[in-house]
């Protein structure tokens, strides 16, 4: 019979909820650790409050269609809430370990150097952290080989990505095992090395700060500027890569996009990054020159862009934009010459 790994939360938060969902769905027994000393009464409470809230969760995605909710009791069989004077054998017992608490360097430091020692030298040690880098926090754990981070994406029981990012110490297969147990339950993990923002929110939080700006600007309202985003931008990246849309456009047209709107806006936030040029020296403009950020030399080029076409159309269905051949609507036509 296979192992199935033993998860503890750190923490009985939203992170740790929302974790312990994902990992009970999947088959896994979970314990969800309370940190604070509490009356009896109390951790009673919270331990309800954590119950109710993953039953609830549950419940709508059954509701949803994920899942025939038959089989919700079994599902919450698997997640038990610990209380702060009982964590020690359930970390002793576990195989992975996510810490969950708020995003405060000592906060975090404190907590690794609290139960670090109480977790087995061969069980993995994750934190969530969205902010803080592995190798500010290493040093406060114990057997520092063992630790890295795994930064989840809101709600975790749904966003299928978790950027991993080993520190300095971690062993790399400290790194394949999270990586292939998040595989596992789901989940899409990508490695990244441990800098500031990780990938999604470097990115994110440059597309929010943006978009409040424009708003600032006065390019368009609110709703506008989130409608375009919502059936242009995140329409195209919900099936292309980021960087394999680059390619897929052409390296060139971001190369003079960039050059115009620096001069055009008068701001250097606009500027393309070095490798944008040197990809135009080399002539690795995408897939027209087979070579971009991707290598595409020996693709099916026409087989490629039809499943990306695909993609697209599915979308268009889920969207319910998908329309079927006919004549133009009276509405339509007054739209189009309006």
């Amino acid at each position: 019979m296979p192992h199935i790994e033993k998860i503890a939360c750190l923490g009985a938060g939203r992170m740790g909820r929302g974790i312990a969902v994902v990992f009970a769905y999947a088959g896994h027994e979970v314990a969800v650790c309370d940190l604070k000393p509490r009356a009896e009464a109390d951790f009673q409470r919270l331990a309800d409050e954590v119950h109710a809230e993953v039953k609830d969760t549950l419940t709508i995605l059954a509701s949803l269609g994920m899942f025939d909710a038959a089989h919700i009791p079994a599902i919450m069989k698997r997640v038990r809430v610990v209380a702060d004077a009982d964590k020690a054998p359930a970390l002793a017992d576990s195989d992975v370990v996510f810490e969950g608490i708020p995003e405060v360097l000592d906060m975090k430091r404190d907590l690794f150097a609290k139960v670090s020692p109480l977790i087995p030298r061969q069980t993995i040690i994750a934190s969530t952290t969205s902010t803080i880098l592995v190798d500010d926090l290493s040093g406060s754990v114990q057997h520092p080989e063992r630790f890295l981070n795994a930064h989840w994406l809101n709600p975790a029981f749904l966003v299928p990505l978790v950027e991993v990012s080993p520190g300095a110490k971690t062993l790399p297969n400290v790194t394949k095992k999270l990586s292939d147990l998040l595989e596992g339950v789901g989940k899409v993990p990508v490695t990244c090395a441990a800098r500031p923002g990780y990938i999604v929110p470097r990115i994110q939080t440059l597309a929010m700060n943006e978009a409040a700006r424009m708003v600032e600007e006065g390019v368009a309202s609110a709703a506008d500027i989130d409608k375009a985003l919502k059936y242009g931008f995140g329409f195209r990246f919900s099936v292309l890569g980021v960087l394999e849309f680059i390619d897929w456009g052409g390296g060139d047209i971001l190369y003079y996009a960039s050059r115009y709107l620096v001069n055009a806006l008068g701001n250097e936030r606009y500027a393309a990054p070095p490798v944008i040029e040197q990809n135009m020296k080399d002539g690795h403009t995408g897939l027209r020159a087979k070579r971009g950020f991707l290598d595409y030399e020996g693709m099916d080029i026409d087989a490629y862009r039809r499943d990306r076409l695909d993609g697209f159309v599915q979308r268009l269905k889920a969207m319910g934009l998908a329309r079927p051949p006919g004549p133009v609507t009276p509405s339509t036509t007054s739209r189009r010459n309006s």
